[in-house]
């Protein structure tokens, strides 16, 4: 019989339900479940609706047994830097969004207890004022720590509440800006800035198991399966999804930009840290890589401008512009701007734009974005790369890709492949296999 198992991968806009099995060595992927993902602005904040979210994954996981009542086990990977407080087993709300500017006045607070240099020496991870360092501790000074147990990125709490066991994963973990080079949480820094060192246990490799579901559970969905950590941050499976020439640098193509290389051990060094990259974790390695503006504001722009617009109309309507203008895509500005027109329109001081030229204008500015930034990691290593290979949903961007190409020099390898889950899946037959 077949071994099937389940990926659960959860973008900031979308999360959909992978059900796949291996033949002849190659994985045969088949989505079973999609449901729109969001924040949603409560009370002045941008929050995760965490009771719907589970909802969401316990409906991908009904529709997998729907369709094979047999399955090994799953993994749910999402996005990194946000997570859950929990006070024993309940959910500490709201659920916050890093795009939610709570931390905007804090920040200098905590570099005023431990410098950014430090922090960066420590832990090589960039500067993002979402970071859940500085998340954590405007929790902390709120109140909102006061009779916390735990803490738990966002797959880690999804998947508590499928088994009831909790534990911390790795590759999530280094995107907190708390994890030092040996792998494990800092205790250096969580001393210096007061945090209850019982939220920071040892951490978990992925393709820990976890257990298997709840009987309650087992019983609403279908069926029962083991459930595993996965590389849990997404962009940590989508690079494990994929195999990279030896010579290519990575982009992760989506929300954010992520762009890359795989590399032996942390580089935190003075350049690094000037230019702003981050060491992530992998799964045996480190991902040197940064991360820069995405399709983020190709889709308000969108949102903006003509919400019934399909990609290849907005593609279209880009390509009737000539303009070669730019902006500084990676500026705060673009990050949650009320418009996102006005943003660029202030920027490049012409008044109002056409949507061809507001399109064609961030393609652009994405183009040499990356070009900046490959430019940028070979300044830092020492070493030339050949070819880029570009996955997640940007990757069906060719409009975009050729751009990338022309603009920076390297050969552009596109795959237009779900990675993330790919990567997720590929961890849990691992797992079983060792």
């Amino acid at each position: 019989m077949e071994k099937r198992y389940l990926a659960i991968d959860i973008g900031a806009s979308s999360g959909r339900a992978i059900l796949s099995f291996e033949k002849e060595g190659l994985l045969c992927p088949e989505e079973v479940y999609r449901f729109p993902n969001g924040p949603i602005n409560r009370d002045g904040h941008l929050i995760w609706d965490l009771d719907k979210l589970l909802e969401e994954v316990k409906n991908g996981i009904k529709a997998a047994f729907a369709v094979c009542p047999n399955i090994r086990s799953l993994s749910i990977d999402t996005w990194g830097c946000d997570y859950v407080l929990l006070k024993g087993e309940d959910p500490v709300y709201p659920g916050y969004c890093y795009r939610d500017p709570r931390t905007e006045s804090i920040i200098d607070e905590v570099h005023s207890r431990i410098s950014f240099d430090e922090l960066y020496s420590l832990t090589g991870i960039q500067f993002q004022p979402f970071n859940t360092i500085y998340q954590l501790y405007e929790d902390k000074l709120t109140g909102r720590l006061e009779g916390v147990s735990d803490f738990l990125m966002l797959p880690e709490y999804l998947s508590y509440r499928l088994t009831g066991v909790k534990k911390k994963e790795y590759t999530n973990a280094t995107t907190t800006g708390l994890v030092g080079v040996d792998g494990e949480f800092c205790q250096t820094i969580t001393d210096k800035l007061g945090l209850p060192s019982h939220l920071f246990p040892k951490l978990s490799k992925p393709g820990t198991e976890l257990g298997h579901l709840s009987q309650e559970l087992a019983s609403q969905v279908g069926g029962d399966c083991l459930v595993r950590l996965c590389a849990s941050h997404d962009t940590a499976s989508a690079v494990e999804g994929v195999v990279l020439p030896s010579n290519a640098l990575y982009l992760s193509s989506g929300t954010w930009s992520l762009l890359g290389a795989k590399v032996g051990s942390m580089i935190n060094s003075e350049p690094a840290r000037r230019f702003n990259f981050s060491n992530e974790g992998g799964p045996g390695y480190i991902r040197f890589q940064k991360n820069i503006m995405g399709m983020w504001v190709i889709n308000r722009l969108r949102a903006e401008l003509c919400p019934e617009a399909d990609f290849p109309s907005i593609i279209k309507m880009a390509k009737l512009s000539k303009t070669r203008k730019t902006v500084d895509i990676n500026d705060s500005a673009y990050l949650s701007p009320a418009s996102m027109r006005q943003a660029i329109e202030r920027e490049v001081c012409q008044g109002e734009l056409s949507p061809s030229e507001l399109f064609r204008i961030a393609f652009n500015s994405l183009a040499l974005s990356y070009s900046r930034t490959i430019g940028e990691i070979e300044s830092i290593t020492g070493r030339s790369y050949d070819s880029l290979v570009i996955f997640g949903g940007g990757a069906k961007n060719a409009f975009l890709n050729d751009l990338t190409e022309r603009v920076s020099g390297k050969k552009v390898i596109a795959l237009p492949v779900e990675a993330t889950s790919l990567g997720n899946l590929k961890i849990q037959m691992k797992g079983d296999n060792a």
